[in-house]
């Protein structure tokens, strides 16, 4: 178990600074997940963590003790790297049992036996410890390499996208089950992932990270609920926020958003407080996000609804993304899988302002959400964690 402190660290390769100042704290026996897209510096800061890479600027400490100047062999880690890293002469049972016949932490052989077994009837590959790593499929190869974390007992798991080359179905029982080990382990880790599903449903708090930098540290509900920037409003959610144009506009006293199109207006539920937050952060172009999962639409003509033409339908598994475009904008809305429509068919839009979120458009930073009930489990469930 440890705590893992990351101080102002900054890793470059050559003229490349792949992590700029980075502070991060992850607590004793959390599941933390960095998140963020291809080439955001996720590995580097896990390899820096590890002891592979050492930073040019910053510490890197576990538990308080500073660890950039120990070896990785001494940091008492446990890594899964995405290309497996297996050894291709040993069996998968030897592959596994590898961490319990290194110097350091070398156990008896009744030990390694019973240990290696456990875990591999956890990740359903006891079939298959006397093959080699040449006989297995790449998912298998990730499974091994995954029972070779979990076959310790280290300070900190490190997995840098474990489940990247499992299939849908082991990979949603894959989630569950890491989740579950970790809490009965007992142990810190730090996953990385650019899966927004993973982050989401693995992760006790989830860093975005991006260019090198860490964009914004929260819990699912915080990062989803009130992103800290447009970037992140765009990354955490599947189908991507619809983001759009507006202005605040005022008649007699009552406030309005005008989208996308002239005289289109949104009446703004003063209630919320996102009325006053709108005039006090004094932006006068904003832009408004719309979860896909909360625009409603429909094919006959109502008052109040916008109306735009199907552009696209895209079946999903068991739902479906509904394409409209509505003048130069494509407003995309959760559909069932067996709709039928046809393109270029005319829709109704009905743009649900009560859950809308606001961006300043030039700095694109979030101002406000009209989500009231949203913002008030945020905080109702982080002060029940504060008061357990």
């Amino acid at each position: 178990m440890a705590k893992i402190e990351v101080v102002n660290v900054t890793k470059r390769f050559g003229k490349f600074t792949a992590l700029k100042n980075i502070n991060l704290e992850i607590k004793d026996n959390e599941f933390f997940v960095l998140f963020g897209p291809a080439g955001a510096g996720k590995t580097t800061l896990l390899n820096n963590v590890a002891g592979i890479q050492i930073p040019e600027e910053g510490l890197i400490r576990f538990n308080g003790e500073i660890m950039n100047r120990i070896d990785p062999a001494h940091r008492n880690v446990a890594m899964v790297f995405e290309n497996y890293a297996l050894y291709p002469n040993l069996t998968v049972y030897e592959n596994i049992a590898s961490p319990l016949r290194s110097p350091l932490y070398k156990k008896d052989n009744a030990t390694i036996n019973r240990e290696v077994h456990r875990v591999a009837e956890l990740l359903r590959i006891d079939h298959l410890l006397e093959r080699l790593p040449s006989q297995i499929s790449n998912g298998q190869k990730q499974r091994v390499a995954i029972g070779r974390a979990l076959v310790r007992d280290p300070n900190v798991f490190l997995m840098d996208e474990p489940l990247a080359h499992l299939d849908a179905k082991l990979r949603h029982y894959m989630r569950s089950e890491l989740k579950e080990m970790q809490s009965s382990f007992n142990t810190t880790c730090i996953y990385v992932t650019h899966d927004f599903l993973e982050a989401v449903s693995l992760g006790d708090r989830i860093a975005i990270i991006n260019e090198g930098s860490i964009i914004q540290v929260g819990t699912r509900e915080e990062v989803y609920y009130t992103p800290c920037n447009e970037f992140v409003a765009a990354l955490v959610g599947e189908p991507e926020i619809n983001l759009v144009d507006g202005r605040l506009f005022v008649d007699n006293g009552k406030y309005y958003v005008e989208t996308l199109e002239k005289g289109y207006l949104l009446p703004l539920p003063e209630s919320s407080g996102i009325v006053r937050k709108l005039v006090d952060s004094e932006v006068t172009e904003y832009h408004i996000g719309f979860r896909p999962n909360n625009i409603k639409y429909t094919f006959e003509k109502k008052d109040g609804l916008i109306r735009g033409t199907v552009y696209g339908f895209e079946s999903i598994g068991n739902k479906a993304v509904l394409i409209a475009k509505v003048g130069e904008k494509y407003i995309r809305m959760i559909a069932p899988n067996d709709l039928k429509v046809k393109l270029d068919q005319a829709v109704y839009v009905e743009l649900p302002i009560h859950k809308a979120i606001f961006f300043d458009a030039q700095t694109t930073n979030f101002i406000g959400t009209s989500d009231e009930a949203a913002i008030y489990r945020l905080v109702q469930e982080q002060l029940s964690k504060g008061v357990q």
